[in-house]
């Protein structure tokens, strides 16, 4: 395992890598340019030198970094403070048994979760690459493989709750693990509640001409996936409670508890927590729901992954195994068209153009459907606009030079770009119109400049 560090002081730059070489971790100098490890920075103070380095190697290395603070006499370094400009985690610095121990599992961990992350499982499945929805599948993969903890997960119609469901099911580390069984709250008849949920005994009711499992007992071993909770009425939600909080439930007419163990996992498109909060749904089994939240950005907050969701779906519809590819322009109508419905609209235009498509040549704009082509579809934004002129004048107001200003603004370009070509500065560098070398000199000498100069050009 490689994991970069930044560190100042050459005394704990060297313990740490006698700690690290131990667990055969290999550290390495920051270097700018991008990297897919992890890092390490050590810090003594939140200043302004610290944050800044820790903004610039965030959006550099593709890794989480935690931020190391030395003792020192107060004020200390600030947790937020180096949380927000990017650090993953903090701790401080302990001359005592053990400490190495701690950093190195949490890199150890790290690496864990990042090899789930490339795993076909995960990569196949769960489509996307933009900075958004990595983060959201990190927490994801690690407390699906690392705990059995129960999990809420939130967001608009159509962000793939359901598949994230399955992919908790399918990490979870259980041995002899059973089923996934989906109960869809919307469909639930509350007068059928009792035996949808718990089963019923043979003429238990009319119509009851024999005995039936109900979720709870299909569970068991395995794990509940409770689609749209927030659906389920007041008095339903009472009668949920006690079989997720004692994991023990009683068939419609029989008389006997039975016991069942399942890993619950529950989704709602709806605030639950806004919602326990003002009464509309009931605070005790939302907290037995939710011991970890995940919330699933909307596409309009991941664009950067409409072009691989939309070359995942033309293979998903293509009838051999040589789907054809998507032309400029297509592209640049999924990447401008909005989706109120999500990855779900997305999968199913790209559908009804796959299905129009004839030939084995590039998918082109003559395969939208004519009720999609330019419906609803924004004109072409300029990027000189007033966004970009407010921006510029924010920073001539605060009497940053022209020096400074051009150099900010190359910096982000590059950052963004890298972003975009997923982490390639070759095809970046084709984006921003210069060579991969120019690109990458150019940036590194920037940075030894401001490194050098500070911020008084």
């Amino acid at each position: 395992m490689q994991i970069w560090v930044h560190a100042a002081d050459g005394d704990h730059l060297h313990q740490l890598q006698r700690a690290f070489a131990g667990a055969d971790i290999d550290l390495t100098p920051y270097e700018c340019g991008g990297t897919e490890t992890h890092g390490l920075v050590v810090v003594s103070c939140a200043d302004t030198d610290a944050l800044a380095f820790l903004r610039r190697a965030r959006h550099d290395a593709a890794g989480r970094i935690l931020a190391i603070r030395l003792p020192a006499p107060p004020p200390m370094a600030d947790a937020w403070d180096l949380l927000d400009a990017g650090a993953a985690d903090v701790i401080s610095w302990r001359d005592e048994p053990g400490f190495f121990d701690d950093v190195i599992a949490r890199f150890q961990r790290w690496h864990a979760v990042d090899d789930l992350l490339r795993s076909p499982v995960v990569r196949d499945n769960l489509v996307g690459r933009s900075s958004a929805w990595t983060r959201v599948l990190r927490q994801v993969v690690e407390i699906a493989r690392f705990t059995s903890a129960s999990m809420l997960v939130t967001g608009e119609s159509g962000t793939g709750k359901e598949l994230i469901a399955r992919l908790v099911h399918t990490l979870d580390a259980r041995p002899r693990k059973s089923e996934l069984i989906v109960l869809d709250c919307t469909t639930v008849v509350p007068e059928l509640s009792g035996s949808e949920f718990f089963g019923h005994e043979r003429g238990a009711f009319t119509g009851a001409v024999g005995a039936r499992q109900g979720a709870f007992a299909l569970a068991n071993g395995g794990t509940l996936f409770l689609d749209e909770v927030g659906e389920l009425p007041a008095a339903l939600q009472a009668e949920l409670l006690r079989a997720v909080q004692e994991h023990t439930y009683k068939p419609v007419g029989g008389n006997t508890w039975q016991r069942t163990e399942f890993r619950l996992v529950s989704a709602s498109n709806r605030d639950l927590h806004a919602e326990a909060t003002r009464g509309g749904f009931r605070r005790d089994l939302f907290y037995r729901l939710a011991s970890w939240t995940c919330h699933l950005p909307p596409l309009a907050d991941r664009t950067d992954d409409i072009p691989l969701l939309a070359a995942s779906f033309v293979r998903q519809a293509w009838r051999d195994d040589r789907p054809p590819p998507l032309t400029d322009d297509v592209v640049d109508y999924l990447m401008r068209r909005p989706y109120p419905g999500n990855i779900r609209e997305l999968k199913q235009l790209v559908f009804r153009m796959v299905y129009r498509h004839v030939g084995h040549g590039p998918i082109s704009i003559g395969d939208i459907p004519e009720g999609e082509r330019m419906a609803r579809l924004p004109a072409a934004r300029s990027w000189q606009n007033d966004d970009f002129e407010r921006v510029v004048r924010t920073a001539v107001m605060m009497r940053a030079t022209l020096r400074q200003i051009s150099h900010a603004a190359e910096d982000a370009a590059i950052r963004v770009a890298v972003g975009a070509e997923n982490g390639s500065w070759r095809q970046a560098a084709d984006r921003l119109g210069v060579t991969g070398r120019a690109l990458q000199m150019r940036r590194a000498a920037w940075r030894k400049t401001a490194a050098r100069q500070g911020t008084d050009e």
